[in-house]
């Protein structure tokens, strides 16, 4: 049985075009014309291709809400919007923005690597200074005492956020927008005030932060 891809695009003659690609690709397709379903559609989805133009909730919407209930759920962007802001909008939280006009090749080369990507972390443990990290449980071991650590969903959230990210600088602004799905409001010390009761948790020293680690200045990293 093949991949099953969540695809989500209301013009019905890309839709048709697409959906009939990748199902002669071997995909299993589940094809919604809007967004507002979505999320009743995850169950055993194992990629979302998802328009950013779509009638009601538009697609970074949408999208955003997918990534947070469903963080390790690879979602690929097809746009005709070419913007380097839209783009960026886009990348806040998906994990590939495919621009329009596209040749299928790519479309099924970007799907592929994708699927491998996220195939390849859910598969594989994580190790972490002295946690354990096990993606497709979204489990966390601290290995000193084999007890496992419960984190907030927000926490979680953003622990997640991060390992998607890893070695990466993020700024505030990227994380609290690709958690919370909104702009982040300068001097707003919500996310700050989540990443210290995090650290409380993960690290060995909350004072000398190892797992989250400030980057002064800049925001945070995760380095593994």
């Amino acid at each position: 049985m093949g991949k099953k891809v969540l695809y989500i695009e209301d013009d019905r003659e890309i839709g048709a075009w697409v959906n009939g690609f990748l199902t002669e690709r071997g995909y299993g397709v589940k094809w919604l014309t809007s967004g507002e379903e979505a999320a009743a559609h995850m169950d055993g989805c194992d990629l979302v291709v998802l328009d950013v133009m779509l009638p009601g909730l538009d697609g970074f919407t949408v999208g955003q809400r997918l990534k947070r209930e469903f963080p390790q759920t690879p979602i690929l962007m097809l746009s005709a919007r070419t913007s380097i802001e839209d783009k960026l909008q886009g990348l806040h939280f998906a994990d590939d923005y495919l621009t329009k006009p596209f040749h299928p090749d790519e479309l099924a080369a970007r799907v592929e690597v994708l699927l491998r990507r996220f195939e390849k972390q859910s598969s594989s443990l994580i190790a972490l200074r002295h946690l354990h990290i096990f993606p497709d449980e979204n489990r966390i071991v601290d290995t000193r005492t084999g007890e496992e650590i419960v984190l907030t969903g927000k926490q979680f959230h953003i622990f997640s956020y991060m390992l998607r990210h890893p070695n990466q600088i993020l700024t505030k602004e990227q994380i609290y927008e690709g958690v919370w799905g909104e702009p982040y409001l300068e001097g707003d010390k919500t996310l700050m005030v989540h990443i210290r009761y995090l650290r409380e948790k993960l690290e060995r020293d909350p004072g000398n932060p190892e797992v989250v680690e400030t980057i002064r200045g800049i925001g945070y990293r995760v380095k593994l």
